[in-house]
């Protein structure tokens, strides 16, 4: 197995889903982007929040997590939860 599908194995696992599920769910309560969901947002306002400062509580932990699946390549998780649990849309 390639050192790389390990370490995205490794990021899955540490995840928590309850988490990964409620970035389907939850949507951007303020800002140009009030009412998209947090699993949705564009990587450039993500790596804005992440230059200035993720906000503190559950907000900040649903946009740190998003975040760091976009900017690792790993869209393909949120894709598949998506897919398994399409009443989140």
């Amino acid at each position: 197995m390639p050192l790389s599908t390990i370490l995205d194995l490794n990021l899955i696992n540490a995840m928590n889903p309850q988490i990964l599920l409620e970035t389907l769910v939850t949507r951007m309560p303020f800002g140009k982007y009030k009412g998209t969901l947090i699993s949705e947002l564009p990587v450039f306002y993500l790596e804005w929040f992440a230059s200035k400062g993720f906000p503190k509580g559950k907000l900040g932990t649903l946009l740190a997590t998003v975040y760091e699946i976009k900017i690792n390549g790993l869209d393909e998780i949120l894709i598949t939860l998506k897919k398994q649990y399409p009443s989140t849309d």
